[in-house]
């Protein structure tokens, strides 16, 4: 499993797109085995990112993501973008999260079982197993099909059916961590930082 770290501007100024830079190079020197993984320029800037992702198949330790996420303040000495501005604080956040993991869709990893339809349809219906019953052993999740009044197609319909419902999951699942990521663009904290830097931009 891949372990990731987010370093944020939020929405804010080149200054903080900077910061993102800077701060990344310090989370490096703590914890060298990070590698990028994904990043978003700052599209006017050079050596500045809106975002920086980060990844390691190294379990990252908890004293260091206690140490690191929240938010980050990066007070700069001087500042290339707005000489003479005066603010200085500039924010940037930090978020720690796994891959997802999702369900392996292996059809080996389905088992089939008959059985009676029951409800309408004659007596073969209530004599003859031709339902079939189709469950992913990884995750449970099962489905059965008694449409037809043949086992096997009602075998490949249950089939179909459950790698269907395994593929949206895994879709909503992906597009669930996808949308949290995203938020943390939004939710950036300005203030309460739980590490300081300064330094030049």
């Amino acid at each position: 499993m891949k372990h990731y770290v987010q370093i944020t501007a939020g929405r804010g100024p080149v200054e903080c797109a900077r910061a993102v830079t800077l701060v990344a190079r310090e989370l490096l020197k703590a914890f060298p085995s990070l590698q990028l993984a994904d990043c978003e320029p700052h599209n006017q800037a050079d050596g500045c990112f809106m975002s920086m992702t980060f990844a390691t198949e190294e379990a990252i330790p908890q004293p260091i993501i206690d140490e690191w996420q929240g938010t980050v303040l990066w007070r700069s000495t001087k500042n290339p973008y707005r000489p003479g501005h005066k603010r200085s604080n500039w924010f940037v956040g930090i978020n720690f999260f796994d891959e997802v993991e999702l369900p392996h869709i292996d059809e080996s990893d389905i088992i089939y079982e008959s059985c009676r339809s029951g409800g309408k349809g004659g007596q073969n219906v209530n004599k003859v197993e031709t339902a079939v019953r189709a469950t992913h052993i990884s995750t449970g999740l099962s489905v059965k099909c008694s449409d037809e009044r043949s086992q096997s197609q009602n075998k490949s319909l249950a089939r179909e059916r459950l790698l269907l419902k395994l593929r949206e999951i895994n879709e909503k699942t992906l597009a669930d961590s996808q949308a949290r990521q995203w938020n943390n663009h939004d939710n950036l904290e300005r203030g309460n930082p739980v590490k300081k830097f300064s330094g030049p931009l």
